[in-house]
């Protein structure tokens, strides 16, 4: 008895070509799967161990191409050969650069298939190659980078970390705008002054007064002791007021009153008292056009946008994401128990091809599941499938009935090993019916 070799998956949409491939194979004794769209592909992926995926380019709804990335991705370890019958170099170039092994252009013979097939078999166990890029140029206040966006932003700090003009941080969530905060006040002339940082957001509406500006004894139901508010904890220093945004329109009128008067009055006080403190508030909402709708006051927006800091989101400073996630890792990895933790070439090219839409915070989170999922590196199957190459999804809906048929009597056909009468039977069609439909 001959010994089973290796797991192929065919992937074609000409029905005839797959029966070739699969003869020539089984052939040779290698054990086949058979899928005539990008789709079935995929969904054999999910449930078989596959050791070689065979596919055709040009294929309708979703191609071969997006298949190639799709399995580069999610299944590195799989080696791929490209078959197609629309030879050219673009597509041969295409089809190297996202992760094929092999090219093999239409008509082949079978002495030719089985050489690309060997040849993808082989490199298949080439060894683990571990990422060479640079080190970490760049750590500013606790932020790492080294894109000219970065530099700009460095540069903006620099200007205005010892004075005391108030600043608005805008970006999108995840951008790291606290950080910048911090490096505007720990890189400045008054670092060793309290630094108070306050999530506007995260206090309810009805304490968010008192906790800024403090309370007297008395001054609403359950005000047991006259307390000190953030502002007054700050004095000297910097106060920091995240998600500025959500602050009520009376506690946006405080705000003006502190910013114009540089001075604050506990709830429920007669008299105000006088204090010296840096105003720097974040938002990632946008206060343009919610001026507009009423929900903030637009004489409170001009007097914290003396300074206009923008964090720039991680796509816009891709040459970043390495740095940034080589920092995740040594920051985490003992928190883990882990150590020496190196990120393979693919999953370096995984992480600087991704747009990373939660910016920094969602590289930072991949990084910390990456570190729990590895074992002595970061491969592409410990990151998140999120993160990885996607096949657009195809409403099938769009798609004509004779087409669905087609598609579903081939899938019959296939499953009962071309047995007409088995495959009339279960399609509960006769087998003359069928007949012609195959015609």
């Amino acid at each position: 008895m001959s010994i089973r070799k290796e797991n192929l998956l065919i992937v074609d949409d000409d029905y005839d070509m797959l029966e070739v491939l699969d003869r020539h194979l089984k052939q040779e004794n290698y054990h086949t799967y058979k899928a005539g769209s990008v789709m079935e592909a995929i969904d054999i992926l999910k449930h078989s161990s596959i050791d070689l995926l065979i596919t055709d380019l040009q294929m309708p709804g979703m191609n071969g191409m997006e298949l190639v990335k799709y399995v580069d991705d999610h299944y590195p370890e799989i080696p791929k050969l490209v078959i197609t019958g629309y030879p050219s170099i673009d597509n041969a170039l295409t089809a190297i650069k996202s992760g094929a092994l092999d090219y093999l252009p239409k008509p082949f013979t079978k002495t030719e298939l089985l050489t690309s097939v060997k040849k993808s078999l082989v490199n298949r166990t080439s060894a683990k190659k571990t990422s060479s890029t640079n080190e970490i140029r760049a750590n500013y206040g606790g932020m790492v980078g080294s894109s000219a966006k970065f530099e700009e932003l460095v540069d903006i700090i620099e200007r205005v970390k010892n004075n005391r003009a108030t600043i608005l941080i805008r970006g999108e969530s995840g951008t790291g705008k606290e950080l910048v905060a911090r490096a505007i006040h720990y890189k400045g002339s008054f670092a060793q002054n309290p630094f108070i940082a306050v999530n506007c957001g995260a206090i309810p509406e009805n304490l968010l007064e008192s906790e800024l500006f403090g309370s007297t004894k008395g001054a609403y139901t359950g005000a047991s002791e006259t307390r000190e508010g953030y502002f007054q904890a700050a004095n000297g220093g910097t106060i920091f007021l995240d998600e500025i945004g959500t602050a009520a329109l009376a506690v946006q009128i405080r705000l003006l009153r502190v910013l114009q008067e540089k001075e604050v009055r506990k709830l429920g006080a007669r008299n105000s008292e006088k204090i010296q403190v840096r105003v720097i508030a974040a938002t990632n909402s946008d206060l343009r056009e919610m001026i507009e709708k009423g929900t903030f006051r637009e004489d409170l927006y001009y007097r914290l946008n003396v300074v206009d800091i923008l964090t720039p989101p991680l796509r816009e400073r891709k040459e970043d994401t390495l740095p940034l996630a080589k920092t995740f890792l040594e920051k985490y990895q003992r928190d883990y128990g882990k150590t020496g933790l190196k990120l393979s070439d693919k999953a370096v090219e995984i992480l600087k091809r991704y747009n990373w839409p939660g910016n920094i915070r969602e590289l930072e989170n991949v990084i910390q599941r990456a570190i729990i999922m590895c074992e002595d590196e970061i491969l592409p199957q410990d990151l998140p499938a999120s993160v990885k190459y996607q096949v657009p999804t195809v409403d099938e809906e769009l798609v004509a009935l004779k087409e669905v048929e087609k598609k579903h009597i081939l899938k019959v056909l296939a499953a009962v090993d071309q047995n007409k009468s088995k495959a009339a039977e279960i399609l509960q069609i006769d087998r003359k019916t069928l007949r012609e439909k195959i015609k």
